[in-house]
């Protein structure tokens, strides 16, 4: 009962003494900037790479809804480097109330920006050497640095450097919002880059230093104000990076991972660091048909991420030439916490999974050395790469640290479950039943009539990564985990898959025998079978079974759905889907 107990007090309101947060995402429309890359188009029709963006902010407010009053975060401030991932500015603790606005400077009062840059602490966001901003001898700060290049239509690719600075150009942003206070926790606002690179620069320039007489800084300022827009306000609290134990990237910009602290800390792989560079050739690569002989599919042919990177409606998934697999393919998510891989748990590492399902004759079939040959020829690969980890060349290694880094970014935590858990919505009473049950072991001599589900599916991770028989077969042709360690203890043994997003995971089992939740609810009920190695857990029940009812089960399902992240399903790759070779990526 004290595991029931823990579940139960989870689902009462946070606490409301953590500091507010404002998160700035860069975007240019609704897709996710990158760097370096000629994606972007200005309304000149010329192509735009940007290499730099940079800002500082000062002078937040937030505005009360009922009386319109601003209320002051007093003297901080931000920097703000979306190459770096630097995005988030702590606005201290707001009065308790509903706010409407948020009003922030890009820029600085005069007084501040005329003030001796070498007082500030060392982790100060003045600090000229934490932001670059400084103007040096010359005094003063740059208050926003965008810097690329572009085709020009006179010929050639050029370089444009915007340089925002001086006090009379400091820009006021007031953006609508809807915040509670105290619970919200982080507010997420957007910034459109697309609306900061519409400038046609053979016509308007492609230099300004904001001097006077320049018409530039006054188009950037327009622009600016119109390029933040509200997402959305967030309860929940999130892992410092530190605890993380992110290393430092010896090449690239920092991806910075937000995980819940209803999440246990986790270390990250030390030799492969997450960048921004990294990520993004991960999640290319992953989308990547060449990675399967004859070009036929990529990763995400069978991990598809609106059901939760699973292969939807195929019991077992189908490889290249139409060779069926053996098994059914298992969701990818939370995998930083994963120990081992693979439904038998024979690779330890994720770096090491992700090549095997590219050479497996019954997935992908190919040669890697033929993979890395194509990879190699193609016109923005090599250069990702270098951009990644310091070497154009193209490797097995290299290959797997990019999809690591990409799939450990895939981080499911925003079920509706997470948000009763920080107070936000309420469980239906059917739900709530369906969670008793969950939590609850099955012990009729002590009054306990419950589903006994969470000595496999505990924690906020619903899983113990672990390894059981759970009573499919009272004999095995496929022995799982077995054959892997050639002990017969662990015969029929297979690996405990997170039930998090469970509702669009299937069919379910590691051989995919059960079509539906019902299905998988009637096993555990009533049909699991002796063996040896049974999960002591079920071993415990009745050969009859649970006595759960008609309305119990549907409690269970209600509650499993209750674990559905639609955002996390619903998130899109960054610029692309499948690659193919007619379609250079």
């Amino acid at each position: 009962m004290r595991f029931l107990l823990l579940v139960l007090c989870c689902l009462a309101p946070l606490g409301s003494r953590g500091e507010v947060q404002l998160r700035l995402i860069h975007l240019v429309g609704e897709d996710p900037l990158t760097f370096d890359e000629f994606r972007l188009a200005n309304a000149a029709g010329q192509r735009v790479a940007l290499h730099r963006l940079d800002y500082l902010l000062s002078q937040f407010a937030l505005r009360r809804a009922d009386t319109g009053d601003w209320v002051e975060a007093g003297d901080r401030y931000g920097y703000v480097s979306a190459r770096q991932g630097r995005d988030t500015v702590t606005l201290g603790k707001p009065p308790k109330g509903t706010y409407d606005a948020v009003r922030f400077t890009i820029g600085l009062p005069a007084e501040v920006d005329a003030s001796d840059p070498n007082g500030y602490p060392p982790d100060h966001a003045l600090h000229p050497e934490v932001n670059g901003l400084h103007w040096g001898w010359q005094g003063g700060y740059i208050y926003l640095a965008a810097e690329g290049r572009y085709q020009s239509r006179k010929g050639g690719m050029l370089g444009y450097s915007y340089h925002l600075a001086n006090a009379r150009n400091a820009v006021e942003v007031v953006v609508p919002l809807q915040v509670t206070l105290p619970g919200h926790r982080s507010i997420d606002l957007s910034m459109d880059v697309g609306k900061l690179i519409a400038f046609d620069f053979d016509r308007d320039g492609n230099s300004t230093h904001s001097r006077e007489g320049d018409p530039i800084p006054e188009k950037l300022t327009t622009a600016l104000r119109a390029a933040f827009a509200f997402r959305e306000a967030r309860s929940d609290r999130y892992h410092e990076m530190e605890s993380l134990e992110q290393a430092v990237p010896a090449y690239g910009s920092p991806h910075l991972l937000r995980i819940t602290k209803r999440f246990p800390t986790v270390a990250l792989p030390a030799d492969n660091p997450l960048t921004r560079e990294g990520v993004q050739l991960g999640e290319r690569l992953f989308h990547d048909v060449r990675l399967s002989k004859g070009h036929e599919q990529s990763c995400a042919s069978c991990h598809q991420r609106s059901h939760a990177f699973t292969d939807p409606d195929k019991q077992l998934s189908v490889g290249v030439e139409g060779h069926e697999g053996k098994r059914n393919a298992m969701p990818l998510f939370n995998l930083a916490w994963k120990q081992r891989f693979f439904w038998d748990g024979r690779v330890s590492t994720l770096r090491d999974q992700v090549l095997h399902p590219i050479q497996d004759p019954l997935e992908m079939n190919a040669s890697l050395e033929v993979v890395m040959t194509q990879l190699g020829q193609d016109d923005h690969y090599p250069a990702m790469f270098a951009a990644a980890f310091g070497s154009r060349a193209i490797t097995p290694e290299s290959l797997a640290k990019a999809l690591e880094q990409f799939l450990l970014t895939l981080v499911s935590q925003e079920a509706k479950f997470d948000r009763a858990a920080r107070g936000e919505e309420r469980l239906t009473p059917q739900e709530q039943r369906g969670l008793q049950l969950f939590v609850t072991e099955y012990d009729p001599k002590n009054g306990l009539y419950g589903a006994d589900c969470f000595h496999c599916h505990s924690g906020n991770l619903f899983t113990n990564h672990g390894f059981a028989n759970n009573g499919l077969d009272a004999s095995f042709e496929d022995i799982g985990l077995g054959k892997v360690t050639g002990e017969a203890a662990d015969e029929g043994k297979f690996a405990t898959p997170s039930l998090r997003n469970v509702a669009v995971t299937g069919p379910y089992m590691h051989d995919g025998r059960f079509a539906t939740l019902e299905e998988v609810i009637d096993h555990y009920a009533q049909g699991v079978k002796r063996s040896e190695t049974l999960d002591p857990n079920l071993a415990k029940h009745p050969e009859l079974g649970l006595e759960l009812s008609a309305d119990d089960r549907a409690a269970l399902i209600a509650f499993l759905h209750t674990l559905t992240d639609e955002r996390f399903l619903q998130t899109a790759p960054h610029a692309f889907t499948t690659l193919n070779t007619q379609h250079s990526p």
